[in-house]
């Protein structure tokens, strides 16, 4: 019988392969500072002047095979083979750089494929983690693929956020421990119920509205929060952030409650809410504290018409 997942999961290993692809382009971008930067790729041919192509190996392979090129006619700013050396040279050491990358996203391609078919074969108690595990994976997937898209001059092997803290690690083993621990003692309330969709909602909700916020900040959002105003950041007060002052951090401030609705693990619920909202509670309180200092009164009189968005939390409040 077919069974969706499947597609699914080609899906998965194309988006991959295509962020693979695209990471050793722009690392050879980042690398090629040398002559190919200089001279563009310059190729002289009688018959038709000069003509210049991207500083990128792409392409060599068609100068190579494409039987139809005279390569008689052709001059060269190099000679053939050294060009052929160099651009096999970076182009394995950027294959080497990036390979953390590619290691990284399919192990999270491979995580998303075991929660679909956990959620489609796997015994009716556990369908909710099938369904935790792929609303994991592709939300660290995004995290990467959002900064390489918007601002990669700050993409990092950090940008996964898989290393957000210990604190983080601990909190994901726990919500599986009381899973499995609970679904050992009674299966039923594991089973896909009310609380596990309302969970999903949360999850997509979040997700989306963080993801917008990134999109909308662009090169003024990072993982990091900055303590030095760099040029060209900007204070950025349209899109979502007409609505909340931190739409990021309250998509994921939902999202992680989510995470544990889909579960439903009361213990963690409550765990993750509280430690969740401490979290956001001191992270807006620093980050707003160098925004005013960065923004002085455009950022204080954004802080007095636009709320956080986060329950209870004001952040930092100037005092005049």
């Amino acid at each position: 019988m077919f069974r969706p997942y499947w597609n699914t999961q080609s899906s998965m290993c194309i988006l991959c392969m295509i962020l693979l692809y695209k990471s050793v382009l722009l690392g050879y971008q980042s690398l090629c500072k040398s002559k190919w930067s200089d001279t563009g790729g310059e190729i002289y041919a009688p018959k038709c002047g000069m003509c210049s192509l991207p500083p990128y190996p792409n392409y060599m392979p068609i100068l190579l095979l494409c039987s139809r090129f005279d390569f008689t006619s052709f001059h060269l700013v190099e000679p053939l083979l050294p060009v052929c050396v160099e651009v096999f040279y970076k182009g394995l050491s950027v294959i080497a750089i990036y390979l953390p990358v590619a290691v990284r996203a399919a192990f999270l391609g491979f995580i998303f494929s075991v929660g679909l078919f956990v959620a489609d074969l796997a015994p009716p108690s556990y369908h909710v983690l099938g369904w935790y595990m792929c609303f994991m994976s592709f939300f660290h997937y995004s995290e990467f693929l959002m900064i390489a898209l918007t601002n990669p001059r700050t993409l990092s092997l950090d940008s996964f956020i898989l290393n957000h803290s210990v604190e983080y690690g601990v909190a994901a083993v726990a919500s599986w421990t009381e899973f499995l621990i609970e679904r050992w003692l009674c299966p039923d309330l594991k089973e896909m119920n009310t609380v596990s969709l309302v969970g999903v909602l949360l999850c997509v909700g979040g997700e989306v509205l963080r993801k917008l916020a990134m999109f909308t900040a662009k090169t003024n959002f990072s993982h990091i929060v900055q303590s030095v105003h760099e040029e060209g950041h900007q204070l950025v007060t349209h899109g979502v952030y007409k609505y909340c002052r931190h739409p990021s951090y309250v998509g994921w401030f939902y999202w992680s409650i989510g995470t544990q609705l889909i579960l439903v693990n009361p213990v963690c619920l409550v765990a993750y809410v509280v430690a969740s909202w401490r979290f956001f509670n001191a992270r807006v309180f620093m980050e707003e504290s160098t925004l005013l200092n960065f923004f002085g009164d455009d950022y204080y009189q954004y802080q007095k018409q636009v709320s956080t968005g986060l329950p209870f939390i004001q952040g930092y409040k100037l005092e005049l």
